[in-house]
């Protein structure tokens, strides 16, 4: 009789056949969306590339993913619960997508894809699964570039309001400055507060931070919400100062000099400037819930 040695199997036969197949589900739905988002998703990380306003963009996916790997293990507790409602967003999802491929509407193409995550979440997992995954599935939305038309009404009253603060600090610190519109005229110089320098930017990429800081650094929503909130005035008041850098360094120094190298190195102090405020503000909030929980 011939001998024929045991070969060790590849499938653990202690996984249930049953498990095996979701698992294949799953597998091959996870290509089908990536076969269908890849060109929408290619163009996405294009454009994180090339336009400085979502340069930070390629964190937002690998923050969600990190989110998701430290929870991994309330998610394998969760008893799956699928719901009907799924289906619904899911054929929500897939309408939004179609809608922004033939009208070539980025934001909706892209949008789409948040929305067939959440149906397929909350068809397979259920809602309670889909309420442990919220915070890292709502975070994605900042890696979607708003629409063109909505940013041109957010940047131009960010060009006069941070133009009228900037002028208002020049002459306090005995500058003599002159503002019409998003324009500054200084006595041997004038310079136009441009949509770069509007602070959108800094905006965009601070409120991110402010999101990851406050999840990293606190446990309680309401301190959380409350640094995202203060990124934005915070955002506003640091590219304020920032222009006034230009006009001073522009009145006392010289003014070509003021728009070249040293503007743009300006723009990463205070941004760093931006986040150490952030971490002082939070800071100052701490000593307070210390003192209430205390009382």
């Amino acid at each position: 009789m011939a001998y024929f040695p045991q070969v060790e199997t590849l499938v653990d036969p202690t996984v249930h056949p049953g498990v095996r197949w979701r698992i294949s589900q799953y597998g091959i739905l996870a290509a089908l969306i990536g076969w269908l988002y890849s060109p929408i998703l290619f163009r996405l990380a294009v454009q994180w590339h090339n336009d400085p306003n979502y340069s930070y963009g390629f964190l937002v996916p690998a923050f969600s993913m990190c989110v998701l790997w430290r929870d991994r293990s309330r998610l394998s507790k969760v008893v799956p619960r699928p719901s009907g409602s799924g289906l619904f967003i899911l054929i929500l999802g897939m309408a939004t997508l179609i809608v922004g491929v033939l009208g070539s509407e980025l934001f909706l193409s892209r949008f789409s894809l948040l929305l067939v995550i959440a149906g397929l979440v909350i068809f397979f997992g259920g809602w309670r699964c889909f309420r442990i995954v919220l915070f890292p599935w709502a975070f994605l939305l900042l890696m979607i570039p708003i629409p063109a038309i909505i940013l041109t009404r957010i940047t131009f009253p960010l060009q006069i309001l941070a133009s009228s603060i900037a002028a208002e600090i020049l002459q306090f610190l005995g500058v003599p400055a002159l503002r019409e519109g998003n324009i500054i005229i200084l006595p041997n110089f004038g310079f136009e507060v441009a949509e770069a320098c509007s602070g959108i930017r800094s905006l965009f990429a601070l409120m991110t931070f402010a999101i990851i800081y406050g999840f990293l650094s606190d446990t309680r929503t309401h301190i959380r919400v409350a640094l995202a909130l203060a990124s934005v005035p915070i955002a506003v008041a640091a590219n304020s100062l920032r222009i006034v850098i230009t006009g001073l360094l522009a009145q006392y120094w010289n003014a070509s000099k003021a728009q070249g190298f040293f503007h743009e190195f300006s723009g990463w102090v205070v941004f760093l400037l931006s986040l150490a405020l952030l971490a002082g503000l939070h800071r100052l909030l701490w000593p307070v819930e210390v003192q209430r929980s205390v009382v």
